[in-house]
């Protein structure tokens, strides 16, 4: 069966959630809604203190080329715009608003039928998908527009779909490919249409057995579209393992997956390009995960965009008395939350609660030399040479060693048995370094 080659772990998948169907979160009685929830510049708000929005309305604008509009996911008043710490525990600007019973966008269509015909050019549907702020929904928040315009000089082949959702706990995606495979199929036709490509491949792991056989069974009304079982293996859901496993195409140190023909897109974006093109409807919420050992009910939530967590947790029994941390994301990439009140955003898959004795690290001990981290790396990286390199400062070097190639995905942290914090230095290397070259480039 179909994988990548190089490195990769193969963690417990503790899927609790995955027999659990997309439950429709209530309204909360207010939500934040951060101005950068995609990769790029922050959006600039259009609207003021006062304001009455309704649900669906644009109330913040992508101005620069790598930015994202926002819309307001609920009907209410704007309380305030105010800085909110967001789940880096960074103070973001953000748009807090005081909900009431929806009152959506009269262009919005809410209907449930299902529109197979886009009529739109390439050019309309890349300008349908920027107006309504969609972005990447697997973790990366990449704007979607801007994946769907081919540089001069370079061609697509292939549009692959990421259904492979690779992390443990998380199950979003399952239940969306389950659940809403038809909007999923039109909306990557919609994606082949802007691209002008003619083949599509959705990888999905072969744990999702379920998942696959759905799909094939509605693929046969898509042409030019496949379903792709795929070995189960962490982080296959990275664009770069996904395309090495799924059409054997290695993307260059540094360079993005068009230099081999490609764009990569999640299953979730695909259903969000549906309902922006065929709906007109903007990315004002998404199907998350929660869920964790201890916590009384695994669900996934079909939830509004600034949502605050802890409503989120309360829905699925409160949180254990046991927990030690609440991570947004999955255990592998996420990251610990410093502040439980932390809106949901467009890039929220999963909230996993831990309980305690299942958060606690090793003491780290000196490196046994044993070469597991490398063994295991995706990227063909030395995590210990890096970490070392990252700590005594030595940014050029980490530079040489291709610390910016490093996809975070945990692996090396994972696989040691010295408990170091490989990842830790690396990340921090890896921010000192972009700083670096960024600087070089001005």
């Amino acid at each position: 069966m179909k994988t990548f080659k190089i490195g990769g772990i193969h963690p417990p998948e503790n899927k609790l959630s995955e027999s659990s169907p997309i439950k429709v979160l209530p309204l909360p009685e207010s939500v934040s809604i951060p101005m950068g929830q995609h990769l790029g510049v922050p959006a600039v708000p259009v609207v003021q203190k006062g304001d009455r929005v309704k649900t669906g309305q644009m109330i913040a604008k992508g101005e620069a080329f790598i930015s994202a509009n926002v819309h307001s996911s609920v009907t209410g008043v704007v309380q305030k715009i105010d800085e909110i710490s967001d789940s880096s525990g960074y103070r973001r600007k953000a748009i807090i608003i005081k909900t009431e019973p929806d009152e959506w966008e009269e262009s919005i269509d809410l209907s449930p039928n299902l529109v197979k015909e886009c009529t739109l050019t390439p050019e309309e549907i890349v300008k349908k998908v920027n107006e309504k702020g969609i972005v990447g929904m697997g973790g990366a928040t990449f704007p979607s527009h801007v994946k769907l315009m081919i540089p001069p000089g370079k061609k697509a082949d292939y549009l692959l779909i990421n259904g492979v959702e690779c992390e443990p706990y998380l199950t979003s995606d399952h239940r969306l490919m389950l659940e809403h495979g038809e909007e999923m199929l039109v909306g990557i036709t919609i994606q082949m249409k802007a691209l002008k490509v003619s083949k599509a491949i959705i990888g999905i792991e072969n744990n999702k057995k379920d998942a696959i056989d759905h799909l094939r069974k509605l693929v046969t009304d898509f042409p030019g579209i496949t379903v792709e079982p795929l070995k189960v293996k962490y982080p296959q859901g990275g664009e770069k393992q996904l395309i090495k496993a799924l059409i054997n195409r290695e993307v260059p140190s540094g360079k993005l997956p068009i230099e081999v023909g490609c764009v990569v897109h999640n299953v979730g974006t695909s259903v969000a390009v549906y309902q922006a093109v065929q709906k007109n409807k903007p990315l004002i919420e998404r199907v998350v995960t929660i869920t964790g050992n201890s916590l009384k009910e695994p669900s996934n939530f079909l939830t509004r965009v600034g949502t605050h967590i802890s409503v989120m947790i309360e829905a699925a029994g409160g949180l254990p008395e046991d927990t030690g941390k609440i991570i947004y994301g999955g255990p592998m990439m996420g990251k610990a939350l410093n502040v439980p009140d932390a809106p949901i955003t467009k890039g929220t898959s999963g909230i996993l609660i831990l309980p305690e004795k299942t958060t606690r690290r090793k003491t780290a001990v000196n490196c046994i030399r044993c070469g597991r981290c490398a063994g295991v790396c995706p990227m063909g990286l030395e995590p210990y040479l890096l970490a070392v390199l990252a700590d005594k400062n030595r940014h050029e070097d980490c530079e040489h060693e291709r610390i910016m190639d490093c996809m975070e995905c945990g692996s090396c942290l994972y696989i040691c048995p010295s408990g170091r914090p490989l990842l830790d230095h690396i990340r921090i290397g890896k921010g000192a370094v972009g700083k670096i070259i960024r600087s070089r480039n001005q």
